[in-house]
């Protein structure tokens, strides 16, 4: 049974164009509130599902939900509620950043006052006067995300967002993305395949590749997921006279260098046990810590065992 709750949901959600299969029974569930990265390599089919999320595309087998709605009976009373950047869009150069949102703010009937908000939010309000050709790649990312959030949208939906952003640019998106959802209350989907950008933003990630989808939770749910890759790494004098001087207890260590031990996480006190007993052989213990893999590391280890 969907769940109302979710601000979407897909059910099986399957796609071919021809006979070629793009999306296999995917079933999204995106939270109120959250900022959902939605990570795949290219072709995974992360376009696709947006797609399909907008009825850009035509009807596909499954069922499309937006704030507890079918998406194919309420289409247009949802989209309402919705705001979108797929790909880039068509900006008027001539015009300037203020000119671009007035005449798409005109076009849709919405109040006069929503241009100098979205402008604010963006942080393009000093430069609103400038000629859309005078903008950098950000500015102009920036400029598209206030053409999405004219409607004051509660869903935010971004198609790669960070393409072709400088460092700078990148970092600037993100702590839009933040604070449109901790202070507006937006739920924003945004696919990407910059992994690290993701787990420094997203609260909930999904993973897709060759149109399935691999993993969907919190960031939390994906770290427990992981767990059995988190691994102990021990600095010390002399890594294989430690292997030899306490044999039962490094049985499942691996030499990475001649200082360096490497083993599996297995609990805190596992930990506390080894550095009593590294201490009582008289072995110099420099360095301990836990290492958690990362979201791109999980990433890879999903993929790859689908590959």
């Amino acid at each position: 049974m969907l769940d109302t709750s979710l601000l979407i949901e897909t059910e099986q959600l399957s796609f071919q164009f021809g006979p070629t299969p793009i999306l296999r029974a995917v079933s999204l569930q995106v939270p109120t509130g959250s900022i959902y990265g939605f990570l795949g390599p290219n072709g995974a089919g992360k376009s696709t599902t947006l797609r399909l999320l907008l009825g850009l595309l035509p009807a596909p087998a499954g069922s499309v939900r937006l704030f507890g709605h079918d998406l194919g009976r309420h289409r247009e009373a949802l989209l309402r509620h919705v705001g979108a950047l797929i790909e880039s869009p068509s900006l008027y150069e001539h015009l300037s950043g203020r000119d671009n949102l007035e005449a798409t703010r005109r076009l849709r009937g919405l109040p006069a006052a929503r241009t100098a908000t979205v402008l604010a939010l963006v942080g393009l309000t000093a430069d609103a006067h400038r000629p859309v050709r005078q903008y950098s790649l950000g500015m102009r990312q920036r400029l598209s995300i206030a053409l999405a959030l004219l409607p004051d949208p509660e869903l935010l939906i971004l198609d790669e967002p960070t393409n072709g952003l400088d460092p700078n640019g990148i970092i600037e998106l993100r702590e839009l993305l933040r604070y449109l959802q901790r202070e507006h209350g937006k739920t924003i989907l945004v696919s990407s395949h910059l992994l690290s950008e993701v787990e420094r933003v997203a609260s909930h990630v999904g993973v897709i590749r060759g149109g399935e989808l691999l993993f969907q939770g919190s960031l939390a749910d994906l770290q427990l997921h992981q767990a059995g890759q988190a691994h102990i790494v021990i600095e010390t004098q002399d890594a294989a006279a430690c292997r030899q001087l306490l044999p039962a207890e490094l049985a499942d260590a691996h030499v990475t260098s001649a200082g360096t031990l490497q083993l599996p996480f297995r609990s805190p006190e596992r930990v506390a046990a080894l550095v009593q007993q590294l201490v009582a052989v008289g072995q110099p213990l420099y360095q301990i810590a836990c290492r958690q893999p990362s979201l791109e590391d999980t990433f890879l280890h999903l993929t790859a065992a689908r590959a």
